[in-house]
Parts: structure tokens; sequence; C-alpha cells
């Protein structure tokens, strides 16, 4: 009835439209029938009313009343568990009022809090730092202590969980000690900073924070969910040190003063998951799952305890106290050896990560989203491993390898999979969106001399962009990562002649599963960074090879066989799929037999062993190719900096080995920009820069320099390339922020999201000389007709060969850095035209052999 009556009055609304105070009075009734009985009927009532309001709202009145409704719809769809919902009123609420210059509402508090509040529960976290950066702009401009304070603190909270623990902390400090604050207020940012310091495992200066919170907000009369939060905190802090004594004292504090006034469901169940962790510490399993089930039966809908200990997948939503309950769940089971039911419970949460990936726009909120599941994903795989070692049923090896990859280069991959199916109108907006990104990180990299305004206008429309993304995609999609076709897989593996390597590197435990002859296997092995950074530290400069020999021998041999690459037999090309560290790792270089040598050529290099090409997944594998065009011609950009102190005297050697042999744009000098890059691009097969390029560090990101200008990783994503190869002929450009399991935040990550599949790129800084010879080589052997990865393989045999160079020279500082990504390109068209070469020849041999004998029969 209900429905009816609100068509019926949209109908009356269109005919009598005259009178405005109709609609709002309207929308305002609405907004009372939810709020006086708030319940999901009701709720569904405001949903299909504020469809009809928003049609007809014009007025600012009626605006503001439109924004009120989304707001108080929001609320009570956070608190029924539609977070994605709630999260969408809210962002309407505030283009309504933003877009028509809306005043007389606190829309901070509201709208802008809670929005960026749920934000942060999301793991959302850039769209959460700039909406509380944007309404701790407006509180400040117009000298809102309270909004503020609480931006503020919110922010705090954005950098705790988004890993920036030290951000943190400067930023609590920087407040407490320069900013005016009421006794609440201070209690509140203490309470944070000492959760902070807890999680910095600094737990001394922890205690005596939080102790210092509690005397503050004691002070404070009807406070008690604040002071609750600060015992709770101090029972965390005593748990950590096994005082679980002290642990309990605080936490029945906490919950004592908790239930003395109504609370949030949310709020609800992350005391019940806080008691049974306490529980679960004490070894009392049966407790935990009691505390565990309290959870289930706030937040999930009509669950049954009798029926089964977990909820059913179609009941759960995006939630992480949900997450975290279900892991603990998993932690229950194993520990009582049931471990079908540990997969089962980590399976859930596996499906709660989906839905949280899905809501998600910004790349860096993604990937600190997937290396967060990454701990429950090495526990999953080390389950699994046991099962099989238990029942010697190899389908539970498969299940470990083919859950490994789900979190392989998931976000790179998700991205590049859906621009094939974006419109053009989404690909506009996303391209503004990492080019305010990109504006943003470029201002904040001048430190003190930094524009905070500029800053925040950026901030504002990056925000607003943001917006408009997100009301183009559904609430609702099926994020759900496909598992790979292992059929598929064996098959390409055959036409390849190759074997695959792919590593799984956890915090305890690294594995590798290693597929050949339609089989996977699969090794496990004690993490290895320590040995990992000692290779790696040879390449640091290009002495330190060449001054420990023996020592690089040694320290190569041994990481050789801890990598069990010795049990690959009978098969041309090896595909390694590394993760963590071993990202840097170039393998071609690792030593497979002992020797006493100092001649580098004369070295056994797993180089001479196989062909090897790498990829960032199983699925890059899978999809890879070469993209079929007459020939090949290059588009060269060579900036040279002649005349400068970062001269590239060989790059003119190595652009003269490629014109020699291909076709193409080659810009030299002051020609050689970023503008005439961009305009190019597309229009040819290989795109080949000769230039400088940094890792970046903890602070700057990785960029490469063209002639005007240094570009960010970030800022290549949009540039309209198609080629079959890219090669990034400079310093470190597979180098940069690491994550597991995506990879490494570099140039070359840069060109993939571009939508390059195969790239040349290098793993340190490089030498200016030996490169030039390395491309040449390389390039002359693609004019031979030889697939990408078969030419830099062979290059570098060609360069330890050459007789020319120098022993020092032939280190493999100098001929390992370039390593190849992508496709084992299919060069059957290449041994087509060699077979007609050779039976052409055979023709005319046989030719000249019927000439010879016919002359010699003639009279």
């Amino acid at each position: 009835m209900k429905n009816i009556f609100n068509i019926l009055f949209f109908i009356c609304l269109n005919c009598f439209g005259q009178n405005s105070n109709v609609l709002e009075n309207k929308i305002y009734e609405s907004i009372d029938q939810l709020v006086t009985n708030p319940s999901k009927e009701n709720l569904q009532i405001s949903t299909n009313s504020e469809k009809i309001f928003s049609k007809s709202a014009i007025s600012k009145p009626e605006l503001l009343a439109l924004t009120i409704l989304e707001c108080n719809k929001a609320f009570y769809e956070n608190q029924f568990g539609k977070t994605n919902y709630a999260i969408s009123s809210y962002e309407k609420a505030w283009q309504i009022f933003q877009k028509n210059k809306l005043k007389n509402y606190d829309i901070i508090e509201y709208c802008l809090k809670p929005l960026g509040n749920l934000y942060t529960i999301i793991g959302d976290y850039d769209n959460a730092e700039n909406t509380i950066k944007q309404y701790y702009f407006i509180a400040n401009n117009s000298n809102n202590q309270e909004h503020k304070i609480a931006s503020i603190l919110n922010l705090s909270n954005v950098y705790q969980s988004s890993g920036r623990i030290e951000n943190a902390i400067d930023l609590l400090n920087n407040t407490i000690n320069n900013e005016v604050l009421s006794t609440l207020q201070k209690g509140v940012l203490l309470n944070n900073l000492g959760s902070n310091y807890m999680l910095n495992n600094n737990f001394e200066l922890a205690k005596s924070t939080l102790e210092l919170s509690v005397s503050e907000l004691k002070k404070q009369k009807n406070q008690s969910q604040l002071l609750s939060n600060s015992y709770r905190n101090l029972a965390t802090i005593y748990a950590k040190g096994n005082d679980l004594v002290k642990a309990k004292k605080y936490f029945n504090e906490a919950k004592k003063i908790f239930f003395t006034s109504k609370n949030e469901p949310r709020k609800i169940a992350k005391l019940h998951y806080e008691e049974a962790l306490l529980y679960f510490q004490e070894k009392n399993l049966k407790a935990t799952t009691i505390a565990i089930t309290s959870v289930f039966k706030v937040l999930v809908p009509n669950f049954n305890a009798n029926k089964n200990i977990l909820p059913e997948q179609k009941t759960i939503y995006a939630e992480t106290v949900l997450t975290d309950a279900l892991d603990l769940q998993a932690a229950v089971f194993y520990e009582q050896k049931n471990y079908k039911k540990t997969v089962e419970a980590y399976k859930l949460s596996f499906y709660i990560d989906d839905l949280f990936q899905s809501l998600l726009v910004y790349e860096n909120s993604k990937i600190i989203n997937q290396v967060s599941s990454r701990n429950r994903t090495e526990k999953c795989l080390s389950v699994l491993v046991f099962l099989y070692k238990k029942e010697k049923n190899s389908n539970y090896i498969t299940d470990a390898f083919l859950l490994s990859e789900k979190s392989k280069a998931s976000v790179l991959q998700s991205y590049i999979s859906k621009s094939k199916n974006t419109s053009q109108k989404e690909k506009a907006l996303i391209e503004k969106v990492h080019i305010h990104y990109s504006e943003i990180i470029k201002e904040q990299q001048k430190g003190n001399l930094a524009d905070i305004s500029k800053i925040n206008k950026i901030i504002e429309e990056q925000n607003n962009l943001m917006l408009h993304l997100k009301s183009m995609r559904p609430l609702i999609s099926n994020n759900k990562k496909q598992d790979i076709d292992l059929e598929s897989l064996f098959k390409k593996l055959k036409n390849d002649n190759a074997t695959m390597v792919s590593y799984f590197s956890g915090f305890e435990n690294l594995y590798a599963f290693t597929i050949q002859n339609s089989k996977i296997m699969m090794e496990k092995f004690i993490v290895m960074d320590n040995k990992i950074n000692v290779f790696l530290n040879y390449f640091s400069t290009s002495e330190k090879i060449t001054n420990d020999i023996s020592g690089y021998a040694k320290t190569s041999f041994e990481l050789y066989s801890n990598l069990k690459l010795s049990r690959i037999k009978n098969q041309k090309n090896l595909i390694v799929i590394p993760d963590g560290k071993l990202n840097f790792i170039p393998f071609e270089a690792l030593i497979t037999k002992k020797s006493t040598t100092t001649n580098f050529a004369k070295m056994h290099y797993l180089l001479n062993d196989f062909t090897i090409a790498y990829n960032n997944s199983v699925s890059f594998y899978l999809n890879g190719g070469i993209h079929k065009k007459t020939k090949n011609t290059v588009l060269g950009m060579f900036p040279v900096f002649e005349n400068t102190d970062s001269a590239l005297t060989f790059s003119k050697d190595e652009l003269n080995a490629i014109k020699k042999n291909f076709e193409g744009n080659y810009f030299e000098n002051d020609k050689a920009t970023f503008s005439n890059f961009k305009q190019n691009a597309s229009q040819y097969s290989i795109l080949h820069l000769s230039t400088h390029a940094s890792s970046g560090d903890i602070y700057d990101s990785a960029s490469i320099k063209f002639f005007d200008q240094d570009i960010l990783y970030s800022e290549l994503y949009n540039i309209n390339i198609n080629p079959n190869l890219v090669v990034l002929s400079a310093c470190e450009t597979g180098l940069g922020k690491l994550f597991k399991g995506e990879g490494a935040m570099s140039v070359a990550r840069g060109f993939q999201f571009a939508g390059a599949q195969n790239l040349l790129f290098s793993l340190w800084k490089v030498n200016d000389f030996t490169t030039s010879k390395l491309m040449e080589n390389f390039y002359n052997n693609i004019h031979k007709n030889e697939p990408y990865f078969e030419s830099i393989a062979n290059a570098k045999h060609q360069f330890l060969n050459d007789k020319t160079i120098s022993n020092v020279k032939k280190s493999p500082y100098y001929w390992a850095p370039f390593v190849y990504y992508g496709s084992l390109e299919n060069n059957n068209e290449s041994k087509l035209r060699l077979w007609a070469l050779g039976l052409l020849s055979l023709v005319g041999i046989a030719f000249l052999f019927w000439k010879k004998y016919k002359k010699s029969k003639t009279p």
C-alpha cells in the first residue's frame, strides 16, 4: 500500500507541481517514518520513495530534504548490514549537497564522518583518506575545532588500518602536543596513540599512554563507550604479553561498561570477537566457539547455530568482523584437528575478501586488501599440504596450487580484464582519476614546499570523479576469481615445450609448484629471505661480484639448490612465476654446478640449461600472446641527455644498431618527450625506451625519464598502446615498492597496466656500454625471426662468448639485469619460413644438377 501511495503521490506531484512544499514535506514524512520505526520494511519503503523524490526535487529546500533522507537511509542500511548500499547513499547525499551548494545541515557529522569511517571499514583507504581530508579542510576553514579533531582521529584510523603506523603516531603526537583539546578529545586521541604504539610493538609506551587515556576519560560523564575502548586496548596489550589474568580483568571491566548503553550491532559483534580471542589464547576452544557464535548471531541474518557452526555463504556479506570471526573459527577447527572444516571456514573468508574487492576503486586499496589476506592463504596452504600427506590425494596439491595463484597479480589482472569491457566514458573518468592521483603524489613530494590548498583542490576534484565513476557501476558485482583451466595450462606448456615453476612466498614458508608433463608437484621450505638478500647484494654495485667471485659462485649455487630447480628435466624452456623477493632474482644467473673457475664465461648458469621467460601469474601466461602485425616496426625514445652529468653516451650505438634492422620512428635528444611518445605509441609493434629510470624509495614512486619530464609509473596506466613488445633499456625498470603476490610497483607495471603483454626490463642499475651490446645482439636476433624470449637468452650467450669483451665485463652484473616477461612466442611461422627456404634451396640445387645433367647428354 505504501508503494502504491508513493506512486500516486508522484503522479499528483507532476499534476500539481506548483506547491514545492508538498514534496519537501513528503520527504520529511518519509524520514520520520523510518526514524520512528526503523525496520527492513520501512527501509525498503524509504528506498522506493527516494527513487521517486530524486526525480522531482528541484528547489534547494527539496534537495536539502533529499540529502537528509539519503543520510538517514544510509545510517539504517549500515545498521542492517547493507554496507555497500549505505556507502552509496552517503555518496549521493554528499553529491547533492556539494553540487547544489546547500547549507543549514551538518554534512560533516551526518554524512562525511560516517562515510569516511565506512570506507575505512571496507578497506577503501584512498577514498577514506580523501573524504576525511576534505572535511578537515572544511572544518579548518570554518574554525570548527570539534570536526577538525574528529577528522584527525579518523585519519589516524586510516593510517593504522592501512599499515602506516608511523604516520598515525606522528599525526596523533603532533595534535596532542600542539592543538587546544578538551579532556574528552585528549582521552580519545591518547587511546588511538596507545593502540598504534601497541601495533608498533612498543608495549610499555602503549600501556602508559592508554592509562593516561583512561585517566582523562574517567573525568567525563556519559562516555562509557570511549572508556571501554581504552580498557579493551589494555586487555589486548596484556594478552600479547601472555598476562591473561590482567587481560581478562581489563576486558571484563570494558564489557561491564560497554553494556551500560545501547550499541550498534557491529560494535557488539566486535566485543564478542575480542572475547573469543581471549578464550582462544587460554586454549578454551569451547568458549571460543560460543563467543564466535555470538558474533554470527548478531551479524548474520537468521543464523542457526544448531544447524551449522558456520554461516551459509549466501547469508554473509562484506564485513571485517565476520572475516575475523571466520578466521578465528578456522583456527579453532585446526586445533581440534578438523582440517576439512578449517578449509571450509577459510573459503568463506576468501569469499568475503572478494566482496570487499568489488567495492573498491583505487589500486592502492585493492592491493592492501589483497596483501592482508596472504596470511590466511599461507595457513590454508599448510592445511591442504597436511591433508595431502595424510590422505595421499593429489587433489589437495591441485587445490593448493589454484589457491596460491588467486593471490598472484590479481589487482593487475582484474584491471586488464575489466578494461576490455569498459566504456570510453568510464575509461576517460579512470584516466582523470589517475592523473589527479599522480598530481597529488608529485605535489606531496615537494615536502615543506607543497601547496596544501592545491592538494585539497585536486583531492576534491578526484573525489567528485570517483563518485561519478562509482555511480556508473553496479552496487553488487561478480568479483569471484575464476580458477585456472588446468587442461589449457597443460596443453600450452606441452606446445611450448616448457616447464613452469610458480612460487608462493609466505611469512613462514615458501612454496614451489612445478608443472611438468601434465602433473603438479610441490615443494615446501622455510622462507629464505636472508639467503635471497645475500645473493641480491652481489648486484648492488658492479664490483661486488668481481671482488668476491668464489663467494658469488657459492651463494648462487646454494640458492639454486634451495629452490629445488634441479628436479626439472628434459625440457627446453622454463617459465618462472616469482613471488616476494624472488621477483628481483635473475634466475638465469644462478649457478647450477660447483666450480672454482674465475672465468665468468665458463661458469655453468641456469641460462645454459633453459631458455627462461617470466610471468606475473599463470593467468598472464595463459592469456598472453603476440599480436599479428605485418612486420616489426619500432618507436624509439633516445633522450641521450648530451652535455649533462646524466649523458647516455652509448645510447646512440644502441639506436644505430636497432635502426639498421628495423623501420620506425626514432626520437632523439629534445624530441624524446613524453608527448611525442604518447602520440605515437599506438602505431608501432615494438616500443623501445633507452633512458634513465628510478625504482623510487619509501617516499617516492618509481619513474622513468623523458627529455622533458620524469613520469611516475602510475602516469603510464592510461597511455594508448597495444604493442608486441616493450623494451625498457634503463635502470631499475622492474623495481619498486614490493607487495607479495602483486609484485613491484615499477615502471614495467605501468606499461602492463597500459596493455603491454611482453616486456624486457631491468632489475638493477645497468651499465650504458654493456646494455648497448646486449640490445644490439637482442635486436639482431629478433631480425632473424627468433622469438623474443629466445632472442634475449641468445643475446646473453653471445655476450658471454664475445672475445672482445673482458672477463670483468662478463660478470652477471653486466649481462643478467634484463629479464623477459611474457609469451613464449610461437615460432612456427619462422620455422615454416625456414622450411620453405630450405625447400626452395633443395629445388634450386636439383634444378642446377638437372641442367648440368642435360648439358652432359647433349651431343
